[in-house]
């Protein structure tokens, strides 16, 4: 919706004010600019990228209109799966755990919090790092060390998406100054033609540098840092299990471990410790 939103006050201001002052909407129109500009930034960006990158463009579009995955609700449901599972660790020892962590796909404590259970990356980082504690790697220091390197391996390739989406807007004024230039090009071969006939053909190439700068301001700029925004609200997720795993293989008591995942979110969507404990006290028995 606040995609939307954005594009409509884009698009609306830009041709509203162009009409306001005695624009003619039809000079606008210019398909074969448009093709040129865009053709030539899709070739570009193919170019550019690799094909991980070109195959998440479709997912970046639903991540893009849909925003961040995790909500307040989110983070008292992710606390909660925390303080589930060192409470099963703490009451059954660490080997309690293991079932879960073999089979999180049937795992009852993990089904039990949805929205986490849907995260194919966050059952996988939990369950790689309890799996090491089983086999007894208990210094934190080195645990950490190996959360870091992973996490910013993932940034990283979401960071990829991001710097492949700026420079498509980084370009994009560029390519409409090729499309103009073409068009000057196509003026010049007809100068012979009436001035009537000249204004129009000026006006249409010197759309084409209008239509790069506005799709690269308007669009592909602000899409690289929404994408960015939201990948970094959602790196909040994966710190605040990190946070609450270290503190628990330091040997913190669940109560405890859940308080530092806590602390690692955000303001906007941290809930309160009031807010926590009452989660935690209306779970299930862990078994």
């Amino acid at each position: 919706m606040r995609l939307i939103v954005g594009i409509v006050i884009v698009v609306g201001c830009v041709i509203g004010g162009y009409l306001g002052v005695g624009g003619h909407l039809y000079v606008l129109w210019q398909p074969f600019e448009f093709l040129i500009i865009l053709g030539a930034a899709l070739g570009a960006f193919v170019i550019g990228n690799t094909g991980p990158v070109l195959k998440s463009i479709p997912s970046m579009f639903g991540t893009l209109f849909k925003g961040p995955k995790y909500n307040k609700a989110a983070y008292v449901e992710l606390l909660g799966l925390q303080y589930s599972m060192f409470k099963l660790v703490q009451q059954k020892g660490i080997l309690g755990i293991e079932p879960h962590i073999e089979d999180p796909q049937n795992s009852s404590l993990f089904n039990a919090f949805p929205t986490f259970a849907k995260n194919h990356h966050a059952v996988e980082f939990v369950c790689d790092y309890m799996r090491m504690v089983t086999m007894g790697s208990n210094n934190v220091h080195e645990m950490e060390a190996l959360m870091d390197e992973e996490l910013e391996t993932h940034h990283q390739e979401q960071e990829r998406v991001v710097s492949a989406v700026q420079a498509l807007a980084d370009g994009t004024p560029a390519l409409g100054i090729v499309a103009a230039v073409l068009g000057v090009i196509h003026t010049m071969g007809a100068i012979a033609e009436p001035p009537e006939v000249l204004g129009h053909m000026i006006g249409g190439a010197l759309v084409g540098t209008f239509f790069g700068v506005f799709v690269a301001y308007g669009f592909f700029s602000p899409f690289a840092q929404s994408l960015k925004n939201i990948y970094e609200a959602e790196s909040k997720y994966f710190l605040s299990l990190k946070v609450g795993l270290l503190a628990h293989i330091g040997g913190q008591p669940p109560v405890m471990a859940i308080e530092f995942a806590r602390k690692a979110l955000m303001s906007e969507v941290r809930p309160t410790f009031n807010e926590v404990e009452a989660a935690t006290a209306a779970l299930p028995a862990t078994a």
